[in-house]
């Protein structure tokens, strides 16, 4: 374990204007945590990293959390939104200062004590000469952000009252109370925006003030409801780290702080529901502890592994907290340890650095800081076995073999979790169902959900405007417009093959059924055009970024076969095209990546029409760089054949693969 300590050498191609100022693990432990060295003091070490990153910005208890704002469509972009922005900076940074504070109370960064700032700045919420001042919630507006924020900060002083509470006057807290009640007590979001409602009216009736109980056990029971089993929340409509970052995370939280004491039976759903993470989340992250690039706000990066530091909470035996920790710090150091991940001192809005396709309106500069919901993990007592546990790799060294690949379906949420041993990486197929047309904040509709799947080792890239596309179908529609598939309608998971049907949002007699079979070393696919019209169609493989050198694109000619594959010096990404499809050709696009400027994508194309075959079959393949391909690795198929709508593909090992559409 000890001959582990090689510390990973990233190729990054974008910004690299960071590298003297990315996290180090210094003094790294690896007899606890033999793959990434981290103890519980490296995660208080990262913490304070990213919290002196906001405080450059701080001179004096005057100055706000209000940050360079990154080009493009986050917000602020006028001056009414500037006064929720400092809200946002201020709430969200406490989710990283407030677990330092409970350790360290005199806590000094930039010759400023942190727990005087927060004190000060949470005054000036409530007095009304202050340039950030918040009114009491209006009857005559509807959700809002001060709720968000409000809940935020709720959550942090309920998990930490001695050093964010205690120190008020009465009157500020009487003040205080009576401002967030009203928000608490007001509209809501049918979603995990409830949370923000229980967390305050929680609170507040911690601290002896008059609260709605009957709203609040609602709110409780109505968040309950959203529970689908194997650990996912239903988002309303969505499926995303949401259910992780927010309903679990949130669940298990206002349980230990206050719901076991005041509501236990409610207390006890919660984490029953908590309970059941563990069969399945840990798999949707790669060998290495790294998360996968999918669904909205992914600019919140490693909150999505704060489920596995707050599983201490349970000190159940059957948890191995060594493949948990391995989980959560394998994240942290997947961002923090990247020379794009900060800019101005502050975490960019993206997933590696910034990355416009990825960013919500929604979003500001530090909304970022909701990243530092990994770090209540450190609300976990040092004694805990979390911290105490050998770090390991849990199944991917105990149960996986090579030259295998292992499905975990989740049924109610009609997800599947793939885990790829050869290449250490997982993969995701989930929920999409959203029209451009109706989508009004335009990010349920896009790459970040309407992809074909999504892995941990090769991000989304976006679509382009001639037809560019990674991961997905794209059609020629009546606007002569290269339209993405959106449209999905799950159908059912059978003998490890994934199915489902896609509708053309603008043109609804184009419709295909679709299924995903994960092999070894990648996906066959076998589709179907049911579309009563001739289309032009585009297939892209996943992309690949350009990192330290250009990529390598190799034609070859196998069996009949046109096979093309890139090789970026990381990994190789091979596509051959099978049955249907006409044409293959190396896309190259520019800043569509998350990882770098350059990148590229294997295309294929079909010109259809209604008098030719209607199935198209794929194989869409990976390896390691420095791996060799056999031949029978690119082109494993001995035959196929069709018969009403079953396809029976024979592979040379003698297997076969039968593909229903019935």
């Amino acid at each position: 374990m000890k001959n582990l300590k090689k510390i990973s050498k990233f190729m990054f191609s974008k910004q690299k204007e960071n590298i003297s100022n990315i996290f180090e693990v210094k003094k790294a432990n690896y007899e606890i945590s033999p793959y990434t060295g981290m103890t519980k003091q490296h995660w208080k070490d990262a913490a304070l990293y990213l919290l002196k990153g906001a405080f450059s910005h701080i001179q004096s208890l005057d100055d706000t959390m209000k940050f360079p704002k990154q080009k493009g469509k986050s917000y602020p972009i006028n001056e009414s939104q500037i006064l929720i922005e400092k809200l946002e900076g201020l709430c969200r940074t406490l989710f990283i200062a407030s677990p330092l504070l409970k350790d360290n109370p005199s806590l000094v960064i930039n010759n400023i004590k942190v727990a005087d700032y927060y004190k000060y700045q949470i005054g000036k919420l409530i007095e009304k000469t202050s340039g950030t001042y918040i009114g009491p919630c209006s009857k005559h507006v509807g959700p809002s952000q001060e709720l968000v924020e409000f809940g935020a900060l709720a959550l942090s002083m309920l998990t930490n009252p001695k050093t964010l509470w205690d120190p008020l006057s009465q009157l500020q807290k009487d003040d205080l109370a009576r401002i967030m009640i009203s928000y608490g007590s007001g509209p809501t979001i049918d979603s995990n925006w409830k949370f923000f409602n229980i967390f305050i009216l929680s609170f507040f009736k911690e601290q002896g003030y008059s609260v709605n109980d009957k709203l609040l056990v609602h709110y409780l029971e109505e968040s309950l409801k959203n529970y689908k089993s194997n650990g996912w929340y239903h988002d309303r409509p969505a499926f995303d780290y949401y259910s992780m970052w927010a309903f679990q995370m949130y669940g298990i939280i206002w349980s230990e702080f206050f719901g076991k004491k005041h509501y236990p039976e409610i207390a006890s759903s919660f984490n029953s529901n908590f309970n059941e993470l563990k069969h399945n989340y840990p798999y949707l992250f790669s060998k290495n502890g790294e998360m996968i690039m999918w669904g909205r706000s992914i600019s919140y990066r490693a909150a999505a592994a704060v489920p596995f530091p707050l599983m201490g909470f349970q000190n159940d035996p059957n948890i191995n907290y060594g493949w948990m920790r391995r989980i959560s710090s394998g994240v942290i150091k997947q961002f923090l340890t990247h020379p794009d991940f900060m800019k101005d001192n502050v975490p960019t809005l993206g997933f590696y650095g910034s990355f416009e396709p990825a960013v919500q309106v929604y979003s500001c500069r530090g909304s970022v800081y909701w990243i530092g919901k990994i770090f209540l993990g450190l609300l976990v007592p040092e004694i805990n076995p979390f911290w105490k546990s050998i770090e390991n790799n849990g199944d991917w060294d105990s149960t996986f073999k090579e030259d295998e690949v292992y499905n975990k379906y989740q049924e109610d949420s009609q997800i599947l979790i793939t885990d790829y041993p050869n290449i250490g990486a997982s993969e995701l197929r989930a929920w999409c169902y959203e029209k451009v047309s109706t989508d009004w904040l335009k990010y349920r509709s896009t790459e970040n959900y309407n992809r074909l799947s999504y892995n941990s080792a090769f991000p989304w890239q976006s679509d382009g405007k001639k037809g560019e596309v990674a991961m997905n179908y794209v059609i020629k529609n009546k606007k002569n417009i290269w339209e993405a598939f959106r449209l999905y309608t799950f159908k059912k998971f059978a003998d490890d093959i994934y199915y489902r049907d896609v509708t053309l949002e603008t043109d609804e007699d184009i419709h295909f059924n679709l299924a995903d079979i994960p092999l070894t070393n990648g996906i066959l696919r076998v589709d179907k055009n049911n579309s009563n019209k001739a289309i032009s169609i585009r297939l892209g493989h996943y992309a690949l970024p350009r990192l330290n050198k250009e990529i390598i694109t190799t034609k070859r000619k196998l069996e009949g076969y046109d096979i093309t594959i890139i090789d970026n010096g990381k990994y190789q990404l091979a596509m051959i095209p099978v049955l249907g499809w006409e044409k293959s050709e190396i896309v190259r696009a520019k800043k569509m990546h998350p990882e770098s400027n350059e990148s590229s994508v294997i295309n294929i194309t079909s010109n259809s029409t209604i008098e030719k075959s209607n199935i198209y079959i794929t194989f869409m393949l990976w390896k390691k760089s420095n791996e060799i391909w056999k031949e029978d690795e690119l082109v494993p198929i001995k035959g196929f054949k069709e018969t009403d709508s079953v396809i029976t593909i024979q592979f040379k090992d003698r297997t076969e693969r039968i593909i229903n559409f019935n």
